[in-house]
């Protein structure tokens, strides 16, 4: 789903952006209306990552508490590096190694 995402956003003309449903319908024409959890999961982790901008309302969102309706472009600049303080300000979540426990 990140290759659909990046491809269909990389595409547009610079401060276009592309619904759920446009992507979802490039993964999978028939059954595009099963995969829009799964574009709305891809898209967090990519707008985390700075890689793609969330919009609600044609503004910018947080990717973690965004809900309704969303569209999807390339983030600008500002918007990736803010995407990119956020994820170093985030707490580091740290897993067990094998054996331990």
């Amino acid at each position: 789903m990140e290759a659909v995402i990046l491809e269909i956003v990389g595409k547009l003309p610079a401060g276009k952006s592309a619904s759920s449903e446009e992507i979802a319908r490039a993964a999978d024409s028939e059954r595009w209306q099963r995969l829009t959890g799964h574009v709305r999961a891809t898209a967090r982790g990519l707008a985390r990552q700075g890689r793609i901008t969330v919009l609600r309302h044609n503004k910018p969102a947080d990717p973690d508490t965004f809900k309704g309706v969303y569209r999807l472009r390339l983030p600008t600049e500002d918007e990736r590096a803010a995407a990119l303080a956020r994820a170093a300000e985030a707490p580091v979540v740290e897993t067990p190694e094998e054996g331990e426990a």
